[in-house]
């Protein structure tokens, strides 16, 4: 009833493949074969092609002509145009459009700009201030001092020089390069003018110091020690100079609220010797007729500033702590009285008594560009101008309800100085524009801190450097409107320089 049977497989056809083959009618995932062929990108020949045209035979005798010239007419134009072009030059000869200027190539600074703000935390922890600054000999390195110029114990308090090279790769505005600690509060700092390591300080104590910034184990050089000859009060400027018995030596001059400015040599020892120095006393002032009325006996001539001519090495301007501005010489021969106890004897270098401050004198400093010019500012506000040659001043500035602490004339521009005032500002004046008002203030802090101190760079005329109370130093970058001499500023400062207020 049943048997095997191999019976054929049943087929079902798909409907997958068969939709699939009505949308696309290719099934290949890759494009058909791409049919290439090799063709050359030059031609098989080469062939030269002049870049010219060719030079036809008409064309070269042509130029193998000889030119001519109608040197009968030339001769005539000559002669016709010979008196206006002869009276053009002299004309060009005694023009003064161009006296004073030189070309700058630097580029062009449109705005004073802060470069940098340096400080040692250590320093302001404590809160010392920046007493002073100073540029070296290359312009590159700026150095400041701390100490205290308000209250504290001043004779104890431990202070610090710091120096910064601003041409280093990786500069650390708040990490000096050098830090030397002092044990006494440093008041003042001078760089040398040609040796870049030296730096001179004067402290609270009265003592001299010369650090050589290239020893980092004992930088100290010279010291003047406590002796007799040691100034008794604070030493408020130093000042290099010149050693006329021996050219590669200088000498180191001080000035102190003591009344003494002396003069100190090198010895091999590492001493500051005494090798001269002066007193300023009260009754060997001359008299002047305008100042007759004022009681000499009365004015303290404690020394606070200084600033030699650089047109006469002998002649140098003092300020004092009576409010006036002394013209001194140190060819002065007269002794001194009282005799004092140093052991050189000392003299009187006053020569002339200018129309006084109406509080101490701060600050003074000689005109790099005018012999006769100089500026003082103090604690009334003001500064003048005088002129070595009559006792009045030339002008008077009333730039500050507070004290004016330092002023100073640009080193490029005979017509630009700057102060720092009490009010935390440095101040940028510039007479070719006004003779009544700053052309520029700079808030140096925020905190109305005093800016103290301030120093124009002789190397880079465009870099200005003010200290504060606060501690910190900051470098400013002036524009070019101060840095660029005009074509008749020099005879600007001629006229003011012959002003006269008889």
């Amino acid at each position: 009833m049943f048997t095997d049977l191999a019976a054929p497989g049943a087929d079902v056809q798909s409907l997958w493949r068969s939709a699939r083959s009505a949308r696309c009618e290719a099934k290949s995932c890759q494009t058909g074969r791409i049919s290439t062929a090799e063709a050359a990108a030059q031609s098989h020949t080469g062939q030269d092609a002049a870049v010219q045209t060719e030079q036809g035979k008409d064309a070269l005798q042509d130029f193998q002509r000889e030119v001519q010239v109608d040197y009968t007419g030339l001769l005539s134009f000559l002669q016709r145009v010979e008196d206006a072009v002869i009276k053009e030059l002299n004309k060009n000869w005694e023009s003064r459009a161009f006296d004073g200027f030189e070309v700058n190539w630097t580029d062009q600074n449109e705005t004073v700009l802060c470069l940098h703000t340096l400080s040692y935390p250590e320093a302001q922890d404590k809160n010392l201030q920046v007493t002073s600054v100073s540029w070296n000999a290359t312009g590159s390195v700026i150095a400041c001092s701390y100490g205290r110029l308000d209250d504290g114990d001043w004779s104890t308090e431990k202070s610090y020089v710091c120096t910064w090279n601003l041409d280093r790769r990786g500069l650390n505005p708040q990490h000096p390069d050098l830090v030397m600690d002092v044990p006494s509060s440093v008041m003042c700092l001078a760089f040398h003018p040609s040796q870049p390591s030296l730096i001179a300080g004067g402290l609270f104590s009265g003592e001299l110091v010369v650090w050589d910034t290239s020893r980092t184990e004992d930088p100290v050089i010279w010291r003047t020690g406590m002796t007799d000859d040691t100034h008794t009060d604070p030493v408020y400027q130093v000042h290099w100079l010149p050693d006329t018995k021996h050219r590669h030596h200088s000498r180191l001059l001080s000035v102190s609220t003591d009344g003494k400015i002396l003069v100190w040599r090198e010895e091999r020892d590492g001493r500051l010797a005494l090798a001269d120095g002066f007193a300023v006393v009260a009754q060997q002032i001359p008299r002047s007729t305008r100042l007759k009325k004022l009681a000499w006996a009365e004015a303290a001539m404690g020394v606070t500033s200084l600033s030699f001519s650089p047109f006469d090495p002998h002649i140098f301007v003092v300020g004092v702590e009576g409010g006036y501005s002394l013209r001194c010489s140190t060819a002065a021969q007269t002794p001194a009285l009282p005799p004092t106890g140093s052991s050189i004897p000392l003299r009187a270098p006053v020569e002339l008594a200018f129309s006084p401050h109406a509080g101490p004198v701060y600050s003074v400093s000689c005109s790099p560009f005018h012999r006769n010019l100089f500026l003082s500012c103090g604690t009334d506000g003001q500064v003048h101008l005088h002129s070595m040659l009559q006792t009045q001043p030339l002008f008077a500035l009333q730039v500050s309800q507070k004290y004016l602490f330092c002023v100073c004339w640009s080193p490029v521009r005979p017509l630009v100085f700057a102060a720092a005032s009490g009010e935390g500002e440095v101040l940028l004046f510039d007479l070719a524009r006004s003779t009544r008002k700053p052309t520029v203030s700079l808030k140096q802090a925020l905190s109305h801190c005093p800016v103290y101190c301030l120093e124009f760079n002789s190397k880079q005329a465009q870099l200005l450097a003010a200290g504060d109370a606060a501690g910190t130093v900051k470098v400013w970058q002036l524009s070019s409107d101060f840095t660029e001499q005009g074509p008749r500023e020099m005879n600007h400062l001629e006229q003011l320089a012959s002003e006269s207020m008889d």
